[in-house]
């Protein structure tokens, strides 16, 4: 019977100790402004999950939703730049 404890030290060299990287927080900060306006669009689709849609709801959701292309089209630019790893 083989022993694997040699084995085991290998896989288990570096502990994971829970925090983000620089790298993975660097990301976030790049696509934070895709995150904030998905967050808005949430809140503004939330608002009328019980009630018939008014005119000025549908007009918060519209802009909600064109906010969120409009950053997800900035955040595409950045990374076909080569701006974002």
């Amino acid at each position: 019977m083989k022993s694997i404890a040699a084995l085991q030290a290998v896989v288990t060299a570096t502990p994971f100790d829970g925090e983000p990287s620089d790298a993975e927080l660097d990301a976030i900060e790049t696509e934070m402004p895709a995150i904030l306006a998905d967050v808005v669009l949430l809140d503004a689709q939330i608002m009328t999950i019980d009630r018939t849609p008014t005119e000025l709801d549908e007009r918060r959701i519209r802009r909600a939703r064109r906010r969120v292309l409009a950053a997800r089209r900035d955040l595409a630019n950045l990374q076909g730049a080569g701006e974002v790893a």
